[in-house]
C-alpha cells in the first residue's frame, strides 16, 4: 500500500466513524428531537477545544450476530474539551450506533475518561442516551457499569460530575447518574427509570406511561431524582456552562470570584416592605434572595421539589455561595423528610467545594405529623444537623423571622457551627412558638383565670417580650447582631469576607457515617 493509499483509507475510515450510525440513523434521531452525540458537544464546548480520545475502539465480542456490527468509538464519543475556558472532560453516547447500548468497550472508553478526569482533577460530564446494557454481551455490560459506578464514587468530592439525560436511560444505567452531583433533563426527550413500564404493568399489573413514570416532571417533582428541567437541550447546554462557571474544577481549589455590577453597599429597604406584619401570612423567600444577592446571578437547584425549602448557588459580591433558604409558601417553611434531604445533600456538595454557604431563616420547625414520624423524620432531620456540623466552609445565617426548635439549630445555631448569625429586628428565636410556650408554661393560671383569653393573650406577649426577642440571644453571643432591613446585603458581604479565610479541620478519620 502506498502512502497516499493509506491517507486516503485513514480518511475514509475517519469519515465513517464521524458519520456514527450513519445517515439514516442520525435521520432518525433528528427526526425524534434529538441533538446527535457529536452536536451535543459542539453545543456543550467552547469552538474547535474538543480531542476526542481512543476513537477507533470497537467491541470484541462476535457473539449473537454483534460480529457484524462492530463499529468505531462503540457508541460513545470521549475525549475533553473547554467550556468557557475551563477544561472538561465528558462523554457522550451515540444512541444511532447500537442505541448507545452499553458494551465491554464502551464501558472502557467511558472509564478512560473518568480517570483522566480525575487525574487532571477537571469536572466531569456524562450525556447518557442509551437503550441500557448490550445484552448480547452479558456480564461484560454488567462489569463495565460497576467499573463506571466505582469511578464515579472514587471522584465524588473530587472533582464536579454531571449527569445530562437526553435520552433513555435505564436499568443499571440510571445508577451512575445518581452517584453524580447533578442531573439535567429535557421534557419528551429524557427518560430514567430501573424498570419500564412494559415491566411493571407484567410484574404489578400498574399501568403507566414512559413519560409519568421516568420522565423529567416525574423525577423533578415527585421523585427528587434530578436537579434541573428544561424544555430544550439548548437550555439544558446553557445551564449547565453557567453552573459549571460558578465552581471550582476541584477540591483543592477555590471557586472562581467574578467582578461583580451590583454594588457591594446596595441597600435593601424593600426587604421591610416583603415581610407581611401578620406573622402568619406567607411571602416568597425567592423575593429576599432576588434583592440581597448579585442581581441575576441566582441558580435554583431542586426547584419543583421539596418547595418548603429553597437551594441554590448565587454570587454575594462576586463570591459563589450556597443558599439554603425556608420558604414560607410552602407548609409555613417547616422542614420535613423531603426538603432536608434536599438540603443536607445540597450542603454536602458545598463544603465538597469550598463553597460558603448562607442561610435565610424563617422556619416554625421540623413539620409534625404520624407520617412524618413514622416515615423516618429523626433520621432525615438528622442529615441536616449532621451536614452543617460537618461542613467547614464559611457559614452565615440570616434570622429573618421565626427560628423554632431544632430547626433554629440546623440553620442558624453558633453551637452547630455556624460562623456569624445575624438577626432582623423581626426575628423570633425560641424551643416553639409563643402560643405553644404560653399555654404550657402558663397553663394553671390560664385555666384559674376569669378572663383566660385576656391572660393568655398577655402571656404570650410576655413570652414574646422576654424569650424570643433577637436581643436576648444577642445579649448571650448566640446573635452576632441585630441588623436593619436596609443593611442586609451589606452585612451579608462583610460576614462572608471575613471568614473566607477560614481554616477548620476536624478529627481524622475514614469517614463519618451520616444518618442515610
Amino acid at each position: 500500500m502506498t502512502n497516499k493509499e493509506a491517507v486516503q483509507k485513514a480518511k475514509e475510515r475517519r469519515g465513517q466513524m464521524l458519520l456514527g450510525g450513519g445517515e439514516s440513523r442520525n435521520e432518525a434521531q433528528h427526526q425524534k428531537g434529538k441533538l446527535l452525540a457529536r452536536e451535543r458537544l459542539d453545543l456543550l464546548l467552547d469552538e474547535n477545544s474538543f480531542v476526542e480520545h481512543q476513537r477507533y475502539m470497537r467491541g470484541r465480542s462476535s457473539e449473537m450476530g454483534l460480529g457484524s456490527k462492530r463499529f468505531d468509538g462503540d457508541g460513545v464519543i470521549s475525549g475533553t474539551g473547554t467550556m468557557g475556558g475551563k477544561r472538561v472532560f465528558l462523554f457522550a453516547q451515540d444512541f444511532t450506533i447500537l442505541g448507545g447500548s452499553l458494551g465491554e468497550m464502551h464501558a472502557e472508553r467511558i472509564v478512560e475518561a473518568q480517570r483522566l478526569a480525575l487525574k487532571n482533577r477537571t469536572p466531569f460530564i456524562q450525556i447518557n442516551d442509551s437503550g441500557g446494557a448490550r445484552i448480547q454481551e452479558g456480564v461484560l455490560s454488567l462489569q463495565g457499569y460497576a467499573k463506571i459506578f466505582r469511578a464515579n464514587t472514587h471522584a465524588s468530592g473530587v472533582i464536579p460530575q454531571f449527569s445530562l439525560i437526553l435520552g433513555p436511560c435505564a436499568g443499571g444505567a440510571a445508577y451512575s447518574p445518581a452517584i453524580t452531583d447533578f442531573i439535567f433533563m429535557v421534557d419528551n426527550i429524557s427518560s430514567m427509570y430501573i424498570t419500564g413500564p412494559q415491566v411493571i404493568r407484567a410484574v404489578t399489573g400498574e399501568e403507566i406511561s414512559q413519560e409519568d413514570l421516568g420522565g423529567a416532571g416525574a423525577h423533578t417533582a415527585k421523585s427528587g431524582n434530578i436537579h434541573f428541567r428544561f424544555s430544550s437541550e439548548q437550555d439544558c447546554m446553557t445551564t449547565v456552562k453557567k453552573l459549571i462557571s460558578y465552581f471550582p474544577s476541584n477540591n483543592g481549589e477555590l471557586p472562581p470570584r467574578t467582578v461583580s455590577d451590583d454594588p457591594a453597599d446596595r441597600k435593601t429597604p424593600e426587604l421591610e416592605e416583603i415581610l407581611p406584619e401578620n406573622q402568619r401570612k406567607p411571602y416568597d423567600i425567592k423575593d429576599y434572595i432576588g434583592h440581597i444577592f448579585d442581581q441575576g446571578s441566582f441558580i435554583e437547584v431542586h426547584a419543583d421539589y421539596a418547595p418548603n425549602v429553597v437551594v441554590g448557588f448565587a454570587k454575594l459580591n462576586g463570591h459563589t455561595v450556597g443558599i439554603f433558604a425556608n420558604q414560607p409558601k410552602f407548609y409555613a417553611a417547616a422542614l420535613d423528610i423531603n426538603s432536608s434531604d434536599k438540603a443536607a445533600r445540597f450542603i454536602r456538595f458545598c463544603d465538597c467545594f469550598n463553597i460558603s454557604i448562607v442561610t435565610l431563616v424563617d422556619v416554625p420547625g421540623f413539620l409534625p405529623g404520624v407520617n412524618q414520624e413514622h416515615g423516618g423524620i429523626i433520621r432525615h432531620g438528622a442529615k441536616v444537623l449532621y451536614a452543617i456540623a460537618e461542613a467547614t466552609v464559611p457559614k452565615i445565617s440570616l434570622i429573618i423571622r421565626k427560628a423554632y426548635g431544632g430547626a433554629y439549630i440546623a440553620m442558624s445555631s453558633k453551637a452547630l457551627g455556624y460562623d456569624r448569625t445575624l438577626a432582623l429586628p423581626t426575628a423570633q428565636i425560641a424551643v416553639m412558638g409563643a402560643e405553644g410556650a404560653a399555654n404550657i408554661i402558663f397553663r394553671k393560671e390560664i385555666d384559674g383565670a376569669g378572663n383566660p383569653d385576656e391572660i393568655r393573650q398577655q402571656k404570650i406577649d410576655e413570652y414574646k417580650d422576654s424569650v424570643m426577642n433577637p436581643f436576648v440571644a444577642a445579649e448571650l453571643g448566640f446573635v452576632d447582631d441585630v441588623i436593619d432591613f436596609e443593611d442586609s446585603r451589606i452585612e451579608l458581604i462583610r460576614s462572608l469576607e471575613m471568614n473566607l479565610g477560614k481554616q477548620e479541620e476536624r478529627p481524622k478519620k475514614k469517614h463519618g457515617n451520616i444518618p442515610l
